[in-house]
């Protein structure tokens, strides 16, 4: 569920748009695709997805109280979160959404809050490493731990940060908050029960992660097409399998063609 690594300098924030940063694709693009991060995420990642997408406008969802927006509070609830996004962005069809982990549930509960609200809704859902509705949390909430605790908890569960975030007590600091936000984000998390989308979902998880993430359970949450698939590896098996990912997520966006390099 986490991001794992920051990633600096890949990004800006996109002019009159705080909320996405990317790099300005403009006409060329036929579809854009919005990209919500994990725990601890940072959009980077997902910034540089446009260079293997050339038909996709890429845009990753920046959370306020992180990079270009530390200065602002984090949101630690659902459900305002939703409200803001839904209310602050104009997702310029047709689009997609895109989110891994914790990023797959906000995705599901942003389409699902444009829908009651007769807005236009995503062409498709990328859930990636999400786990389906209702969350059932073991052990005590990792949002309250201590940040020694949390940090163990953190490296236990999904390996270890960086060197230079580990050597640089204030760097360290921040990367926790920004656990601690997202952690509390889910660990509060409270699905409200409610009619299926009608609009298709693909789910994606590591081979690694069968026994352990049941990414199947997302098909009772669409009326539409539902394609579950298992690339080689773990939790962040979307960086050593990026080109596969990025194959199949191009194949189901409307009118793009394959990422570069399989044309």
């Amino acid at each position: 569920m986490d991001g794992k690594q920051p990633v600096a300098g890949a990004s800006r924030t996109a002019s009159g748009k705080p909320w996405l940063v990317g790099r300005e694709r403009g006409p060329a693009a036929t579809a854009t695709l919005y990209c919500f991060t994990p725990a601890g995420g940072a959009p980077g990642e997902y910034v540089r997805w446009s260079d293997d997408l050339p038909d996709v406008q890429v845009w990753a969802v920046q959370l306020p109280g992180r990079a270009s927006r530390r200065a602002e509070p984090p949101y630690r609830r659902m459900e305002p979160l939703v409200d803001a996004l839904v209310e602050q962005v104009v997702f310029e069809p047709p689009f997609a959404f895109f989110g891994h982990s914790l990023g797959g549930l906000v995705a599901f509960e942003v389409a699902r809050a444009l829908r009651d609200r007769g807005r236009e809704q995503p062409e498709r859902l990328f859930l990636s490493s999400a786990v389906p509705p209702p969350v059932v949390l073991t052990g005590p909430p990792l949002h309250t731990l201590s940040d020694a605790d949390l940090l163990s908890a953190v490296e236990r569960r999904w390996g270890p940060l960086p060197g230079p975030v580990r050597e640089n007590p204030a760097l360290l600091e921040i990367v926790l908050a920004y656990y601690r936000a997202d952690l509390e984000l889910f660990e509060t998390y409270d699905h409200r029960p409610g009619e299926p989308l009608d609009r298709p979902i693909t789910a994606f998880a590591g081979t690694e992660e069968r026994d352990t993430l049941p990414i199947e359970g997302w098909q009772a949450y669409t009326s539409a097409p539902f394609d579950p698939h298992h690339l080689p590896g773990g939790h962040f098996y979307l960086r050593a399998e990026r080109r596969e990912l990025l194959r199949r997520v191009a194949a189901s966006m409307p009118g793009t063609r394959a990422p570069r390099g399989q044309q």
